[in-house]
């Protein structure tokens, strides 16, 4: 079997349409990229030098995921022990709202109309 250059190998894929197609949307790529490059982004803005949360909610926090990771921490109501790393963030949140720390309010919850019960009547 005779062993072919590159120079063929491309000339045979010019022949097929591959080596144009691929040219081709490297051309379309090399565009897009260009015109995402004049674009300007919108920068999200927020005040500077303040903080979310308070040095006692990072304290708090940590608490709690330190308990959990021993198997400690429980949960409020029911008392069993809290395996879930986003619950146990949830606990040092509170107990930092709780001792008073700089920690934004909770986020509200839609309210949906309730449901009124429709009692069969007897036929």
């Amino acid at each position: 079997m005779k062993r072919s250059s590159k120079s063929e190998l491309a000339k045979a894929r010019i022949r097929e349409g591959t080596l144009v197609a691929r040219s081709a949307f490297m051309a379309s790529k090399r565009r897009s990229s260009t015109a995402k490059a004049g674009r300007k982004k919108a920068k999200r803005t927020r005040k500077t030098g303040s903080r979310k949360y308070g040095a006692k909610a990072s304290k708090k926090v940590e608490r709690s995921m330190h308990e959990m990771k021993r198997g400690t921490l429980r949960s409020g109501r029911s008392g069993k022990k809290v395996t879930s790393r986003k619950q146990a963030i949830a606990i040092g949140l509170s107990e930092a709202r709780r001792a008073g720390g700089k920690v934004p309010s909770k986020a509200s919850r839609k309210k949906s109309s309730k449901r009124t019960t429709h009692t069969r009547r007897a036929a």
